[in-house]
């Protein structure tokens, strides 16, 4: 792995630098990027796109706003955008998994399981929510998944779609609604959020 030898230099400063130094953003963000593409399309597609996203993240550096917190909602952004690319797939995959098998039957021993029960609902509401996801717009799953799974502020989801703050809290609503409503009371928000 690379290192920084003249101390932790910001995103920004990574970004404009040379192609070696670019190489220190990659190592920086690229394990949370694969996590949230792995996530979206699984881990095959996210070995390509992680790939895909850092070079287009190094042939677009010009168009990086220096004044952002950080490069990594700018690489969601771009990690998003090849996700679009592959939205097909990726509802399919939801759909798919929304009508899976539950994984067979269990003897009266294993139903008395604690564990096995848990199990099974844990695989129950896991294909309830792909089925919910799977019927949400493009643009609503994205700002969800991204606040669900990356941990994104509002600004940080808007500055990563390139769209305004009010969009993404009138987005995410739409999303726990559809969300709430699908899943009833086996779906629990955080009351703090």
């Amino acid at each position: 792995m690379r290192t920084d030898s003249v101390g932790r230099r910001t995103d920004a400063q990574l970004v404009s630098a040379s192609q070696e130094d670019f190489a220190l953003l990659f190592d920086r963000h690229a394990v949370a990027i694969h996590r949230y593409v792995a996530r979206r399309l699984g881990t095959t597609e996210a070995d390509d796109l992680v790939g895909q996203t850092f070079l287009i993240a190094f042939e677009r550096r010009h168009s990086y706003h220096e004044s952002s917190a950080g490069a990594l909602p700018w690489l969601y952004g771009i990690a998003t955008n090849l996700i679009h690319r592959r939205r097909r797939d990726e509802i399919r995959q939801y759909r798919a998994y929304s009508r899976s098998d539950p994984g067979g039957s269990f003897d009266g021993a294993d139903m008395l399981s604690a564990e096995v029960a848990a199990r099974v609902d844990a695989q129950s509401a896991s294909r309830a929510l792909a089925g919910v996801l799977a019927g949400l717009r493009q643009a609503d799953r994205d700002i969800l998944l991204l606040f669900a799974w990356e941990d994104l502020s509002y600004p940080e989801i808007a500055d990563a779609l390139d769209i305004p703050i009010g969009t993404v809290r009138s987005r995410l609503h739409r999303a726990r609604r559809a969300l709430r409503t699908a899943l009833g009371p086996d779906f629990q928000e955080n009351p703090d959020e």
